[in-house]
C-alpha cells in the first residue's frame, strides 16, 4: 500500500491529520496536507491511514494499492 496526497485539492480540513497522526501533518503555514509516512507498516497505523482517506472531505488523499 502507499500514500499520495494531492496538496493543491485538499482543503485544510486536518480529518487526516486527526484520524492518523504521524502518517499526515498539517503545514504550519498554510494547513494543507503533509505526507509523512507514505507506506505505513501493517497494523493499526495502516488502518488509520485508509480511514483517513475516506473521510477527508476533498479526496485530497489516495490509497494506492500494490504488491
Amino acid at each position: 500500500m502507499e500514500l499520495r496526497v494531492d496538496r493543491e485539492r485538499c482543503l485544510s480540513a486536518g480529518m487526516c491529520a486527526l484520524t492518523a497522526p504521524g502518517v499526515f501533518d498539517q503545514d504550519a503555514e498554510d494547513g494543507r496536507v503533509l505526507l509523512l509516512d507514505a507506506a505505513p507498516e501493517p497494523g493499526p497505523r495502516r488502518a488509520a491511514a485508509r480511514e483517513a482517506a475516506e473521510v477527508c472531505p476533498s479526496g485530497a488523499v489516495t490509497v494506492v494499492e500494490g504488491p
